[in-house]
């Protein structure tokens, strides 16, 4: 086995003279780098270097394989968790694509969609007539109760003690029904907010003729994660993320919502596209995870696993921890 070293400037003069060779010529040749940075060329990769780094030329000397450095434990492991978070996020896109199947499938147009947002809102103001016409008639009723009470007590008498639990009986009942009331109220500005949010996604899907693609990214150093410790917290976070994408996405954000933001698939080699996902623990609480995705071409899978790919994502939670702690 023949080893050579060169220094990149005399690379394309070694390469017109080794595969000019008839000898050499139908070699696969193979480009490494060692841990000293020293660059090799060879038709074999002697044993103790087999686990760097290596790429495969052409006659041409152009890369057309690579195949990757071996893994440590530490890697493979995290591997293996950025594999869970990344079937969480294909999970979460799954319903989101699911979503927009339905909201087609169900409204022609936009008018179909206002239209039934307000009968929506109707049904749910009948309804809180109702509950607001219950909470009037216990009203009343303590009125009763406490007017009686007190022309009881009026004549020196001790008020029984059926009537005081009568009473408190009816206080209890108010504060149900308010309760109710607070409720209702919460769900009506929740049901308007989605069907707000759907509206706006409808007229994204009829004004967009380009197919949601899946993402698919390659392994980098950084998992691009950030923990929440609060609902709050989180709230703040994924606002503050959006700003994270505009800034190092190059295409568009395609699809936007409180669990999922997504930036058009990559269209070229130097595209790179984020997205974020909002993910629930095991302990209940969530977690922001920031992917890379980059074109399926041999360009486009270097580019992802480049420093590029690596310095965003090891910037997104200082970028996000500095931000909401102002």
């Amino acid at each position: 086995m023949q080893i050579r070293t060169f220094s990149s400037s005399i690379f394309l003069a070694f390469l017109l003279c080794l595969f000019a060779s008839p000898t050499i010529h139908a070699k696969k040749m193979y480009k490494w780098v060692d841990e000293h940075g020293k660059t090799f060329f060879s038709d074999q990769v002697p044993p103790e270097q087999s686990q760097l780094r290596r790429e495969s030329l052409n006659e041409k000397g152009r890369v057309v394989e690579v195949t990757e450095k071996a893994k440590t434990k530490e890697q493979l492991a995290q591997d293996e968790r950025l594999n869970a978070l990344k079937q969480a996020q294909e999970k979460v896109i799954a319903q989101q694509l699911a979503r927009d199947k339905v909201l087609l499938n169900t409204f022609r147009n936009l008018d179909d969609m206002q239209a039934a947002l307000a009968g929506k809102m109707r049904a749910l103001d009948s309804q809180k007539l109702a509950l607001e016409g219950n909470l009037k008639r216990v009203e009343s009723q303590l009125e009763t109760q406490q007017k009686k009470a007190a022309a009881i007590e009026h004549k020196g008498t001790k008020i029984p003690q059926p009537i005081m639990d009568e009473i408190k009986a009816t206080q209890a009942q108010i504060q149900i029904a308010r309760c109710e009331i607070n409720k209702h109220d919460e769900k009506k500005s929740k049901i308007k907010a989605e069907f707000e949010a759907d509206i706006e996604r409808f007229k994204f899907l009829t004004k967009a003729n380009t197919d949601t693609q899946k993402p698919s990214a390659t392994i980098a150093d950084e998992l691009g994660l950030y923990p929440c410790d609060s609902d709050a917290q989180c709230s703040k976070a994924w606002e503050i993320a959006h700003n994270f994408i505009n800034t190092h996405s190059t295409t568009g954000i395609e699809i936007n919502t409180d669990k999922l933001i997504m930036a058009h698939a990559p269209a070229t080699d130097s595209d790179l596209s984020l997205s974020l996902t909002k993910i629930e623990g095991a302990d209940k609480k969530h977690q922001l995870f920031l992917d890379i995705h980059c074109r399926e071409s041999s360009l486009g899978k270097e580019l992802c696993a480049g420093q590029k790919a690596r310095d965003i994502r090891s910037a997104f939670k200082p970028y996000i921890e500095a931000a909401v702690a102002k």
